[in-house]
Protein backbone atom coordinates (compact mmCIF):
# COMPACT_ATOMS: atom_id res chain seq x y z
CA UNK A 1 0.00 0.00 0.00
CA UNK A 2 2.82 2.20 0.75
CA UNK A 3 4.46 1.42 -2.43
CA UNK A 4 1.12 2.27 -4.35
CA UNK A 5 1.00 5.80 -2.51
CA UNK A 6 4.10 6.79 -3.25
CA UNK A 7 3.27 5.54 -7.22
CA UNK A 8 -0.19 7.72 -6.55
CA UNK A 9 2.33 10.93 -5.24
CA UNK A 10 4.99 10.35 -8.07
CA UNK A 11 2.32 10.63 -10.79
CA UNK A 12 0.43 13.67 -9.27
CA UNK A 13 3.60 15.53 -8.47
CA UNK A 14 5.00 14.91 -12.32
CA UNK A 15 1.09 15.51 -13.56
CA UNK A 16 1.47 19.15 -11.49
CA UNK A 17 4.99 20.32 -12.70
CA UNK A 18 3.50 18.80 -16.55
CA UNK A 19 0.55 21.53 -15.70
CA UNK A 20 2.40 24.13 -14.34
CA UNK A 21 4.90 23.89 -17.33
CA UNK A 22 2.32 24.26 -19.98
CA UNK A 23 0.97 27.20 -18.43
CA UNK A 24 3.79 29.18 -18.30
CA UNK A 25 4.65 28.27 -21.55
CA UNK A 26 0.77 29.23 -22.67
CA UNK A 27 1.87 32.46 -20.68
CA UNK A 28 4.86 32.83 -22.91
CA UNK A 29 3.20 32.79 -26.01
CA UNK A 30 0.51 35.32 -25.57
CA UNK A 31 1.88 37.77 -23.30
CA UNK A 32 3.09 39.72 -26.21
CA UNK A 33 -0.12 39.53 -27.93
CA UNK A 34 -2.00 40.44 -24.39
CA UNK A 35 0.63 43.57 -23.85
CA UNK A 36 -0.20 44.06 -27.65
CA UNK A 37 -3.98 44.61 -27.26
CA UNK A 38 -3.72 46.31 -23.95
CA UNK A 39 -1.98 49.03 -25.47
CA UNK A 40 -4.21 49.44 -28.82
CA UNK A 41 -7.20 49.38 -26.33
CA UNK A 42 -5.45 52.28 -24.11
CA UNK A 43 -4.39 54.26 -27.45
CA UNK A 44 -8.17 54.06 -28.85
CA UNK A 45 -9.69 54.95 -25.23
CA UNK A 46 -7.93 58.12 -24.99
CA UNK A 47 -8.44 58.96 -28.75
CA UNK A 48 -12.03 58.71 -27.71
CA UNK A 49 -11.59 61.53 -24.92
CA UNK A 50 -8.72 63.67 -25.84
CA UNK A 51 -9.20 64.96 -29.73
CA UNK A 52 -6.45 64.24 -32.27
CA UNK A 53 -6.42 67.54 -33.48
CA UNK A 54 -4.99 69.05 -29.64
CA UNK A 55 -1.90 67.21 -29.69
CA UNK A 56 1.27 65.77 -31.97
CA UNK A 57 2.88 63.46 -29.75
CA UNK A 58 1.60 60.11 -28.30
CA UNK A 59 0.05 60.68 -25.03
CA UNK A 60 -0.34 56.94 -24.25
CA UNK A 61 4.12 57.14 -23.91
CA UNK A 62 4.29 60.17 -21.79
CA UNK A 63 2.27 58.48 -19.07
CA UNK A 64 3.37 59.48 -15.05
CA UNK A 65 2.14 57.62 -11.97
CA UNK A 66 0.12 59.52 -8.96
CA UNK A 67 -1.64 59.30 -6.49
CA UNK A 68 -4.17 60.96 -3.73
CA UNK A 69 -6.56 59.17 -1.49
CA UNK A 70 -8.57 62.34 -1.16
CA UNK A 71 -9.18 62.89 -5.01
CA UNK A 72 -8.14 60.06 -7.13
CA UNK A 73 -10.37 57.91 -4.93
CA UNK A 74 -7.72 55.40 -3.07
CA UNK A 75 -4.21 55.14 -2.47
CA UNK A 76 -2.98 53.73 -5.57
CA UNK A 77 -1.35 54.77 -8.33
CA UNK A 78 -3.12 55.99 -11.22
CA UNK A 79 -1.89 56.91 -14.52
CA UNK A 80 -1.59 60.41 -16.14
CA UNK A 81 -1.15 60.68 -20.41
CA UNK A 82 -0.07 63.84 -21.11
CA UNK A 83 -0.81 65.18 -24.50
CA UNK A 84 1.47 67.75 -26.07
CA UNK A 85 1.29 70.26 -29.25
CA UNK A 86 5.13 71.39 -29.63
CA UNK A 87 6.35 70.38 -26.67
CA UNK A 88 3.94 72.56 -24.84
CA UNK A 89 1.25 70.47 -22.44
CA UNK A 90 -2.55 70.76 -24.21
CA UNK A 91 -4.66 68.16 -22.42
CA UNK A 92 -4.04 65.56 -20.04
CA UNK A 93 -6.17 61.95 -19.58
CA UNK A 94 -6.31 60.72 -15.46
CA UNK A 95 -7.14 57.66 -14.53
CA UNK A 96 -8.96 57.94 -11.04
CA UNK A 97 -11.86 55.85 -9.09
CA UNK A 98 -14.91 56.27 -7.85
CA UNK A 99 -14.73 54.31 -4.44
CA UNK A 100 -18.18 54.42 -3.47
CA UNK A 101 -19.80 52.69 -6.17
CA UNK A 102 -23.27 50.71 -5.49
CA UNK A 103 -21.14 47.31 -6.54
CA UNK A 104 -17.45 48.87 -5.16
CA UNK A 105 -15.21 50.61 -6.67
CA UNK A 106 -15.72 52.10 -10.54
CA UNK A 107 -12.40 53.53 -12.22
CA UNK A 108 -12.76 55.56 -15.12
CA UNK A 109 -10.66 57.68 -16.91
CA UNK A 110 -11.22 61.50 -17.41
CA UNK A 111 -9.30 64.02 -20.46
CA UNK A 112 -9.26 67.25 -19.63
CA UNK A 113 -8.00 70.32 -21.88
CA UNK A 114 -5.07 72.54 -19.98
CA UNK A 115 -7.97 74.80 -19.03
CA UNK A 116 -9.55 72.61 -16.75
CA UNK A 117 -12.46 71.57 -19.72
CA UNK A 118 -13.68 68.35 -19.58
CA UNK A 119 -12.91 66.86 -23.00
CA UNK A 120 -14.51 63.10 -22.70
CA UNK A 121 -15.02 60.86 -20.11
CA UNK A 122 -14.99 56.68 -19.88
CA UNK A 123 -15.72 53.51 -17.74
CA UNK A 124 -12.73 51.30 -16.98
CA UNK A 125 -13.99 49.18 -14.95
CA UNK A 126 -16.28 48.45 -12.52
CA UNK A 127 -19.12 45.77 -11.48
CA UNK A 128 -22.54 47.60 -11.57
CA UNK A 129 -26.14 46.27 -11.45
CA UNK A 130 -26.60 44.81 -15.22
CA UNK A 131 -29.42 46.60 -16.58
CA UNK A 132 -28.96 50.08 -14.00
CA UNK A 133 -25.77 50.92 -12.81
CA UNK A 134 -24.09 49.15 -15.75
CA UNK A 135 -25.48 52.72 -18.14
CA UNK A 136 -22.11 54.25 -17.30
CA UNK A 137 -20.21 52.27 -20.03
CA UNK A 138 -20.67 53.42 -23.45
CA UNK A 139 -22.06 50.04 -24.66
CA UNK A 140 -24.76 50.31 -22.56
CA UNK A 141 -25.87 54.30 -22.85
CA UNK A 142 -24.25 57.58 -23.66
CA UNK A 143 -24.52 59.02 -20.23
CA UNK A 144 -21.37 59.74 -19.63
CA UNK A 145 -21.02 61.98 -22.54
CA UNK A 146 -22.76 64.47 -21.05
CA UNK A 147 -19.53 65.51 -19.26
CA UNK A 148 -17.90 66.86 -22.10
CA UNK A 149 -17.70 70.85 -21.84
CA UNK A 150 -18.05 71.15 -18.29
CA UNK A 151 -15.09 73.54 -16.87
CA UNK A 152 -15.36 73.70 -12.82
CA UNK A 153 -16.28 76.30 -11.02
CA UNK A 154 -15.04 76.38 -7.61
CA UNK A 155 -14.24 73.03 -5.73
CA UNK A 156 -17.89 73.06 -4.71
CA UNK A 157 -19.35 74.07 -7.84
CA UNK A 158 -22.94 72.83 -7.56
CA UNK A 159 -23.44 71.57 -10.98
CA UNK A 160 -21.50 68.54 -10.35
CA UNK A 161 -24.16 66.49 -8.30
CA UNK A 162 -26.67 64.72 -10.15
CA UNK A 163 -30.35 66.31 -10.84
CA UNK A 164 -31.65 64.63 -7.49
CA UNK A 165 -29.32 66.36 -5.47
CA UNK A 166 -29.73 69.72 -7.61
CA UNK A 167 -27.11 69.29 -9.80
CA UNK A 168 -27.13 69.09 -14.32
CA UNK A 169 -26.59 65.32 -14.51
CA UNK A 170 -29.17 61.93 -14.84
CA UNK A 171 -29.47 60.31 -12.22
CA UNK A 172 -30.62 56.24 -13.31
CA UNK A 173 -33.73 55.18 -12.89
CA UNK A 174 -34.16 52.79 -9.48
CA UNK A 175 -30.12 53.19 -9.11
CA UNK A 176 -28.55 57.21 -8.17
CA UNK A 177 -26.05 55.53 -6.17
CA UNK A 178 -24.23 54.73 -9.45
CA UNK A 179 -24.03 57.92 -10.94
CA UNK A 180 -23.71 60.41 -7.41
CA UNK A 181 -20.58 58.60 -7.15
CA UNK A 182 -19.50 58.74 -10.83
CA UNK A 183 -20.05 62.79 -10.51
CA UNK A 184 -18.36 63.44 -7.38
CA UNK A 185 -15.05 60.77 -8.71
CA UNK A 186 -15.14 63.17 -11.91
CA UNK A 187 -15.43 66.60 -10.11
CA UNK A 188 -12.69 65.02 -7.55
CA UNK A 189 -10.63 64.48 -10.67
CA UNK A 190 -11.07 67.97 -12.02
CA UNK A 191 -10.21 69.64 -8.51
CA UNK A 192 -6.74 67.14 -8.62
CA UNK A 193 -6.24 68.39 -12.18
CA UNK A 194 -6.19 72.29 -11.17
CA UNK A 195 -4.54 72.08 -8.23
CA UNK A 196 -1.41 69.39 -9.83
CA UNK A 197 -1.69 69.46 -13.13
CA UNK A 198 1.96 71.57 -14.06
CA UNK A 199 3.43 69.12 -10.73
CA UNK A 200 2.26 65.94 -13.04
CA UNK A 201 5.34 65.98 -15.35
CA UNK A 202 7.42 65.57 -12.59
CA UNK A 203 5.64 62.93 -11.15
CA UNK A 204 7.46 59.20 -11.70
CA UNK A 205 6.49 58.07 -15.43
CA UNK A 206 4.61 54.83 -15.84
CA UNK A 207 7.59 52.40 -16.84
CA UNK A 208 8.71 51.62 -20.19
CA UNK A 209 6.07 52.75 -22.68
CA UNK A 210 6.32 51.43 -26.46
Amino acid sequence: MIQSMKKNGLLLGAFGLAAAGLVALTYAGTKDQIAEQKKLQLINTLEQIIPAALYDNQPHQNCHQVTSLQYLGNDQPHQAFVATFGDAPVAMALETTAPDGYNGEIDLIVGVDWQGTLLGVRTLQHNETPGLGDLIDTRRSDWVESFAGYRLQGDKDPRFHVKRDGGDFDQFTGATITPRAYVKAVKNTLIYFNRNKDNIAAAPTCGAQS
